[in-house]
């Protein structure tokens, strides 16, 4: 991405006339809720797993400069080139999608502006964690839909939902604290790393299906505790990408503090969510609890980071007819 910083032009309000803020996209496969998870941002890795034979496989961590920035050996077993490239595909899929229903936000609209000048800021800091990252070719988006949601696909391909600006009110410091969070679980590879556990869970659970003569039914056993494991597999994916997460923020400039704040926000816009040793992710007042233990490790570095010259706000709140009236 070009160095130069992104100024906004334009009405947004005027932009929006040929911008569907609400429309109905299909999340690409590589960036799709769990169904066990009703999480506005999380829980984006649909693979299934068991225990049988985890042992017996390679599970230790590959050191990096940045101590978050551990990524686990299973990765290893699923090929980066491939997923990327499948990724990729997916995410032009998406892009298409949009732009035929006219919910593809143009380059040239604020909040697109706005996020490709955080994700300026972010990217210089991810070849520190994964030296890949320097090849990538990154992309960021705003898909016009009304739902809560982000995401960083393999590969470095970002997605913001209009909602999830528009209804949370997002200041940059939350919105880089979602982007950190999200192209934190590209750099850390998690859904290479759940493809390389599927594929050595599943060889496991096919031979000792066979060696004990369970036949389907071992198999189905296999995958429903694998589904139970993964969920703690998950949990462990978005606590280490809400770690690596706060350092990248931080490095750009921006307030790690505001992960706080972002997640209480999530939190009065996400009632009912599942209890947290049913959920995919910690729950959200742990979460909050996690980052506030994590401050003091990344104050340093937002306190020595340039900050960001040019600050840009959420999408305009709709005026109601109350409002309107008022004086």
């Amino acid at each position: 991405m070009p160095g130069t910083r992104l100024a906004t032009s334009g009405s947004e309000s005027t932009m929006n006339r040929d911008f569907d803020c609400a429309a109905d996209i299909h999340l690409p496969f590589m960036a799709a809720h769990g169904s066990a998870c009703r999480c506005a941002l999380h829980s984006r890795r649909l693979f299934t797993g068991a225990l049988v034979g985890a042992a017996a496989l390679p599970g230790a961590v590959l050191a990096q400069p940045i101590p978050e920035c551990k990524r686990s050996t299973f990765a290893n077993m699923a090929p980066a080139q491939q997923i990327e490239q499948a990724a990729g595909q997916q995410y032009r899929q998406m892009l298409q999608q949009a732009s035929d229903k006219r919910a593809l936000g143009p380059k040239d609209h604020p909040q697109v502006q706005r996020l490709r000048a955080i994700a300026q800021r972010i990217i210089p800091f991810t070849a520190e964690c994964n030296e890949a990252a320097r090849s990538w070719r990154w992309e960021v988006n705003l898909i016009g839909s009304d739902q809560l949601n982000a995401f960083c696909m393999p590969g470095g391909k970002i997605a913001f939902y209009y909602g999830i600006l528009a209804k949370l009110q997002l200041d940059d410091d939350e919105v880089a604290a979602i982007m950190g969070h999200e192209v934190s679980h590209a750099l850390l590879e998690h859904a290479r790393e759940r493809m390389g556990k599927t594929m050595a869970t599943r060889g496991a659970i096919e031979i000792g299906a066979a060696i004990f003569g369970l036949g389907s039914t071992g198999r189905l056993l296999g995958d429903m505790s694998g589904q139970l494991l993964t969920l703690r597999f998950s949990r462990d994916d978005e606590s280490e990408a809400d770690a690596l997460g706060l350092i990248l923020s931080a490095k750009a400039g921006y307030d790690p503090r505001a992960g706080v704040t972002l997640w209480q926000k999530m939190l009065a816009a996400n009632k009912g969510a599942p209890p947290q040793w049913l959920s995919t992710h910690p729950s959200g007042d742990t979460r909050i609890k996690d980052m506030e233990a994590r401050l003091p490790r990344v104050a340093p570095l937002y306190a020595a980071a340039e900050k960001p010259a040019q600050r840009f706000g959420p999408p305009a709140v709709k005026a109601t007819a109350a409002s309107g009236s008022a004086g």
